[in-house]
């Protein structure tokens, strides 16, 4: 019977410590409402790599340096992360997450189509764990080599790491490619690769083979080689009033389309083969930050629920293997 106890007790230890990990969540990445009232205007979307069923969202103009983190779950922001280091933010258009485990910020919006002189990407790691938190962020000055101008989609290819934009224009717009690697020792030149048309939002597939842009009324998907634009054809894209965001699940199964507006929705739109390649290798993304002073995530508190369920599974099954086996012996 001591063997049993201990064989439990081991058990028990692997669902207080989390050392199982947590089965999968049919609950998640599927269309859900963004619940928290600060989110008014929700102008880019990306699947977080680290934490399943969780999306990346931030304000268009006029709200600071913050980025929400939120689950697809319940709809509710389980972490508010604080840039520092960063100037004012002036019109932050997108998101994207790099192969490199880092977040992308793109303050690129241009609403007077070519005032300002250069835009900003911000790059910060996306955090280990869901908290509020004040993360150091990295600035990046940004010019377009045929001169400024409006743009609301920017990209980051999870092969190559290279960082794409799309502009935004009524007679149709660019797609414009940024160097390697990204340069704080002075202005990153984007020089245009492609023409797209009206674009508020694009996403690559997971595995970097097609490229997603979206419009208010309607998206495309693009062959995507080499760093140039291929084929296209038309996605199924849902009407929403606002149509501002996209991106495609973890996996690649689905596209997440989102909108603008307080109490906004995300909708679930599936993929034709239901995936698009997995989700790409990635690096070791840090931490990276500070306990921070806004509102409590309570990040991983969603997640624990089936986490521990899962755990109990498999220490239930331990002991009746080890229960069994003696059995048998006897026998």
């Amino acid at each position: 019977m001591r063997a049993y106890l201990t064989a439990a007790g081991a058990a028990l230890l692997l669902v207080l410590t989390g050392a199982v990990p947590a089965v999968a969540d049919e609950g998640a990445d599927q269309s859900f409402t963004i619940e928290d009232p600060r989110v008014t205007e929700s102008s880019g979307l990306a699947a977080s790599r680290l934490h399943p069923g969780v999306y990346w969202t931030h304000n268009d103009s006029e709200d600071g340096p913050y980025l929400y983190a939120v689950d697809s779950r319940t709809g509710k922001t389980v972490a508010t992360l604080t840039l520092r280091g960063v100037g004012e933010p002036r019109d932050v258009e997108a998101v994207s997450v790099g192969p490199d485990g880092n977040l992308y910020v793109g303050d690129i919006g241009d609403n007077l189509d070519g005032s300002w002189d250069h835009v900003w990407i911000y790059r910060l790691p996306e955090p280990k764990r869901l908290r509020d938190a004040t993360v150091r962020a990295t600035q990046f000055d940004v010019t377009y080599a045929d001169g400024a101008r409006d743009a609301e989609a920017m990209m980051v290819h999870p092969r190559t790491g290279r960082v794409y934009i799309a502009s935004k224009n009524e007679d149709g717009g660019g797609l414009y490619e940024g160097p390697a690697r990204l340069s704080t020792g002075g202005t990153n030149v984007f020089r245009r690769v492609g023409e797209v048309p009206w674009v508020t939002d694009g996403a690559f597939s997971p595995d970097g083979r097609h490229l997603v842009l979206r419009s208010y009324f309607s998206a495309r998907r693009y062959a995507f080689e080499d760093g140039r634009l291929g084929d296209d054809d038309r996605v199924d894209a849902p009407f929403q009033g606002q149509a501002e965001s996209v991106t495609y699940t973890a996996d690649g199964s689905a596209l997440m389309f989102g909108s603008e507006g307080t109490g906004s929705g995300v909708v679930r739109v599936d993929t034709e083969g239901g995936g698009g390649g997995g989700t790409p290798p990635s690096g070791k993304p840090g931490d990276g930050s500070t306990a921070g002073t806004g509102p409590a995530g309570g990040g991983e508190d969603g997640r624990k629920g089936s986490a521990t369920l899962g755990a109990a599974v498999v220490a239930a099954a331990v002991v009746g293997a080890l229960v069994l086996g003696r059995r048998r012996r006897a026998g």
